[in-house]
């Protein structure tokens, strides 16, 4: 229950009250909330459907605590559609979006929300450790998993030993989503390693350069790459010798081959190693290690 105390705090008395009575509370994954609609929980890898039905004062409720009843001084988190909680809980959002020169100004008339908890699991990298650290140098190691299967968690989990100990690495995390150090106020929620700096809410291709200007990293981490300016801010980053660790949404190997903005860093061996990710013995399954330099799994299940 510790772990989502502050999450219980923003829900409806009515709502929170039957969550209190749920099993395996503390497996608790997500919330899904929408007006006029039954609401559904997520334990672990399974759904739940409630007979609730959520009210239009439920989510007027919970939008005002989370902003601390001043949804204005909130605009800017709501305009990128979620905002963090104390906790490290990140709260999505759904409504009419108000639109000016062609961007999103903000979210009004909110009718769903998505409430994702955010976990820590300390120790979950035990496992991969060896395999993208050795004699005190980082393998460039990007992580590759459908959604939901955990990679985040240990992407946040590799941070933390990465950074931490006698002999740790200084750290930058470029966290577009709020998601690995789970910051709030601009503080991490999570325990990502004593020397860790984390730029919060920053495009990733923006935050790597800023990292590489100002913090003086020897590791780079960050989640889900995926577009041309990606690319290219990490090949900058490789060129002043900074390792990297990363993320993407795939199911194997193959998936970085197929697809063309990945094909100069799969060709020039930019990383070294990937640990690919399953929930087919529930999440955070890892299925292998590969190495990309011998072209072979150096670690499978």
């Amino acid at each position: 229950m510790l772990a989502t105390k502050d999450l219980f705090e923003i829900l409806p008395k009515s709502i929170r009250s039957k969550l209190e009575q749920v099993n395996n509370v503390q497996k608790l994954e997500e919330i899904r909330i929408k007006v006029n609609k039954p609401l559904f929980i997520h334990i672990g890898s399974k759904e739940e459907k409630w007979d609730y039905i959520a009210t239009t004062e439920d989510l007027k409720y919970i939008m005002q605590r989370i902003s601390n009843y001043s949804i204005y001084a909130f605009e800017e988190e709501i305009r990128q559609g979620y905002i963090t909680i104390k906790g490290g809980h990140r709260v999505g959002l759904c409504g009419i979006c108000v639109v000016e020169n062609n961007n999103i100004k903000t979210i009004k008339d909110i009718s769903s929300i998505n409430i994702r908890a955010c976990k820590e699991i300390i120790g979950c990298a035990d496992k991969v450790m060896p395999y993208i650290m050795q004699n005190g140098s980082m393998h460039n190691t990007i992580i590759i998993s459908p959604p939901k299967c955990g990679k985040t968690t240990l992407l946040r989990d590799i941070t933390r030993q990465v950074s931490g100990g006698d002999k740790g690495k200084n750290v930058s995390i470029i966290d577009e989503r709020s998601e690995i150090a789970g910051s709030y106020k601009g503080i991490p929620q999570m325990d990502v390693g004593v020397r860790t700096d984390v730029l919060d809410n920053c495009p990733k291709s923006q935050g790597i350069m800023m990292a590489i200007r100002s913090m003086s990293p020897d590791v780079i981490v960050c989640d889900e790459i995926g577009t041309q300016n990606d690319m290219e801010s990490i090949l900058m980053a490789l060129n002043s010798g900074i390792s990297l660790v990363t993320t993407i949404h795939g199911f194997g190997i193959e998936d970085l081959y197929k697809r063309l903005v990945f094909k100069d860093i799969v060709e020039n061996y930019v990383f070294s190693r990937a640990i690919v990710l399953s929930n087919k013995k529930g999440i955070g399954t890892i299925e292998s290690i590969y190495d990309f330099t011998k072209g072979i799994d150096v670690w499978r299940s």
